[in-house]
């Protein structure tokens, strides 16, 4: 049985005509945010494509996690933004992309701002008015058949250095371009389309995995001077909350060590991972990516303050985060975590005392899943707080 959007009555005639109706699309023009996206099914033969709206104008909001982030936007709001986005995608060799669009996708993943193209589809696709709040970031796509930019995008000069320099490593190249300000959402973009590196070793990289990597090289390169750094010597505790994540990092006066734990109110469910003092070898399979922007957030605080702690990561879930994101958000609400002044504890019962109070979930639960406070200071038992 169906129901009104409007009324809500089932089976509801009389609003029928005021409904939105979807509507076919072939060819569009718009400014892309500037957006690309490159899928990770049937690797190394996959999906790249550009993501645009049939709009013109200043269209970045559309899919910027930073500007989603400094201007609190709700879900409803970014859903309605990724809605407007058509993914003009072409069936690519990670290795050998060859098709005269990959060019095309590489002028837009190295622009900072929005660009103006026209798009020819191979199908026509149809595009919905509504926002649904399970469906996908990237919903509309369709094989691109043509596309073309109509004005010259617009490139950092370092962008285009490093992007030009085949004898640089993209570890390397990474690492100068965040020196140089640029954003980690554009870095990520760069490495995604095959743009970093040295000349043999270039190849398209899928999103998902480019966002790890870019996270994961950042925080590894800070990590090796904080592990030489001074304790901290207090507990300090930070927090933030963003579109229902919470985030509490508590820091610890110890040898670097790092650990996450995230809790879903919603489903009750439990994901962790953890590290020593020594580099992490695996992947951080139970939290995934958001453990590298935990990480990186963490790293670039502990690097202006030249000093090294050991951190616990509690992540809660709420119900209200109903529609996932995307780690974007995750690194903005890490980041703003560390914009505010610390708490200062002298005991870790204060601190978790503190903890408790913006968080549903019962302290305890965490505690009892940490292996950094298993051993923290292993001669003081964490049952004498209590």
């Amino acid at each position: 049985m169906s129901i009104c959007k409007i009324c809500g009555m089932e089976s509801c005639d009389k609003h029928i005509a005021f409904l939105p109706k979807a509507k076919r699309i072939q060819e569009f023009s718009g400014s892309t945010p500037p957006d690309v996206f490159i899928g990770r099914w049937n690797y190394p033969n996959v999906y790249a494509g550009i993501l645009s709206p049939d709009e013109y104008g200043d269209t970045s909001r559309l899919s910027s996690s930073e500007f989603w982030h400094s201007n609190k936007l709700a879900i409803s709001d970014i859903l309605s933004f990724r809605n407007k986005l058509i993914y003009a995608r072409s069936p690519s060799n990670i290795k050998n992309p060859g098709a005269k669009f990959i060019s095309v996708l590489q002028e837009v993943a190295m622009a900072h701002k929005p660009i103006s193209a026209e798009f020819k589809l191979k199908k026509p696709i149809t595009k919905n008015t509504e926002n649904a709040p399970n469906s996908p970031l990237i919903s509309k796509a369709g094989e691109i058949q043509n596309v073309r930019l109509q004005e010259n995008p617009s490139i950092k000069p370092k962008v285009e250095y490093l992007v030009n320099d085949t004898d640089v490593m993209s570890k390397d190249a990474m690492l100068e371009l965040e020196k140089a300000d640029i954003s980690t959402s554009s870095i990520i973009k760069l490495l995604s389309s095959g743009l970093l590196g040295k000349k043999h070793s270039r190849k398209l990289v899928p999103t998902r995995w480019a966002i790890t990597a870019t996270d994961d090289t950042l925080s590894k390169e800070k990590l090796k001077n904080i592990r030489s750094f001074p304790e901290i010597q207090e507990i300090r505790l930070f927090h933030s909350e963003y579109l229902g994540n919470h985030y509490e990092f508590l820091l610890l006066p110890d040898k670097w060590s790092f650990e996450v734990i995230e809790i879903s109110l919603k489903n009750n469910g439990l994901w962790k991972d953890s590290e020593g003092f020594h580099p992490r070898k695996h992947y951080a399979d139970s939290v995934t990516g958001a453990y590298y922007v935990n990480r990186l957030a963490l790293s670039e605080y502990l690097e202006k303050i030249k000093k090294q702690a050991s951190c616990l990561v509690f992540r809660e879930i709420k119900p209200e985060y109903y529609s996932p994101l995307g780690v974007g958000i995750l690194r903005q609400a890490s980041r703003e975590s560390f914009a505010s002044q610390p708490e200062i504890f002298q005991s870790l019962p204060e601190a978790f005392s503190s903890i408790q109070s913006r968080i549903k979930t019962n302290i305890r639960t965490y505690i009892s899943n940490s292996e950094i406070l298993k051993n923290y200071r292993k001669q003081s038992r964490l049952s004498n707080y209590f």
